[in-house]
């Protein structure tokens, strides 16, 4: 390692937030420069920095001759794939997979409680001021104890899914890129998540997803948007599904094919969905989703979290002492993986 490792981070943190970084090393000097705008920062400090924290402010090239890692704010970085910068030769990338996984997971919790509940006609009843007759039978639970959920993509997220709903007493599956493999081999928060896949029951090849979603009451949805997942959620997968079952989507848009979703849900192959995500945001007006019976959509929040940038400080934190102790990042990006 350099002597003299410069730093550029060009989010808004704290001064703690500064200070917690400058401590682990006298050899990094760290330099913020707030804006989400490449040109405020001055080509004679692109030319020095060694190491990048942004969200979407990158350098040209030639403008950055000694960048050697980009470490991003988020977890998805599909919005900056095709910038020249990182098809650089030997740059590393990293991403902020986990730091908003405990709020994804508990919000994902909240829509299968919502929709096992009938919160959704619930509330139009109250809008309505209606007490129904018929609730015994029209609002009849589905209960998470003794229900099985069926996890697409084991990653943070879905193993911090996995952690809370044990604890409901629901037996766990999931399906992921490498079943073979069910250890955890990106960041993980102390006590968060399932390191060495403990929890789940099987783990299905992607391949196989249409047999774990024969057995799922709940389909989960948690998967990074690939080549090999994009719309993976189809058709297929619905005529698979219980007819009781429910679907949630916490993920990326374009995992779910939701035309075909659409369809499912008017032909009463799935019981109801929750979405969070969509392929084009904000969700237009005309689309059809918003006048789905049993659909709950909100506008892409499940991972705002007051103590977002508290926790990426501590995982660039963490991914700062192994560039100095020269071992590997945490949440290495792969063209390769596509996440």
């Amino acid at each position: 390692m350099k002597q003299n490792v410069e730093v550029l981070i060009t989010l808004p943190f704290r001064e703690d937030h500064l200070e917690r970084l400058a401590k682990i090393s006298p050899q990094f000097h760290i330099r913020q420069i707030r804006t989400w705008e490449q040109d405020d920062v001055p080509d004679d400090v692109w030319e020095k920095i060694d190491i990048l924290y942004t969200d979407q402010v990158l350098p040209q090239p030639e403008q950055a001759p000694e960048l050697g890692w980009i470490q991003f704010h988020w977890a998805g970085i599909s919005h900056a794939l095709q910038h020249p910068i990182l098809q650089k030769p030997g740059l590393m990338i990293t991403t902020l997979s986990g730091a908003a996984a405990s709020k994804v997971a508990e919000y994902t919790v909240l829509l299968m409680l919502a929709l096992s509940n009938h919160l959704p006609t619930i509330l139009a009843n109250q809008k309505k001021a209606e007490w129904p007759g018929d609730r015994w039978e029209r609002l009849k639970p589905a209960e998470l104890r003794g229900s099985t959920v069926g996890i697409v993509g084991y990653g943070s997220i879905g193993r911090q899914v996995a952690r809370l709903l044990s604890s409901f007493g629901m037996e766990i599956l999931a399906a992921k890129l490498d079943a073979k493999d069910p250890v955890d081999h990106g960041y993980t928060a102390p006590g968060w998540g399932d390191p060495q896949g403990d929890l789940v029951r099987r783990i299905y090849p992607i391949q196989a997803l249409t047999w774990m979603v024969k057995e799922s009451d709940f389909l989960v949805v948690t998967a990074p948007l690939t080549e090999q997942t994009s719309e993976i959620i189809g058709e297929e997968v619905f005529s698979s599904m219980k007819p009781t079952a429910f679907l949630v989507d916490v993920s990326r848009g374009g995992i779910v094919d939701h035309l075909a979703l659409a369809r499912a849900i008017k032909d009463r192959k799935l019981a109801g969905a929750a979405l969070d995500v969509f392929s084009k945001e904000p969700l237009p007006a005309d689309s059809p989703l918003w006048k789905l019976p049993n659909v709950i959509i909100s506008p892409h929040v499940a991972g705002i979290t007051p103590h977002y940038d508290d926790r990426a400080v501590e995982l660039f934190a963490q991914n700062l002492q192994r560039y100095m102790d020269d071992q590997p990042l945490l949440n290495l990006f792969s063209f390769e993986r596509g996440y």
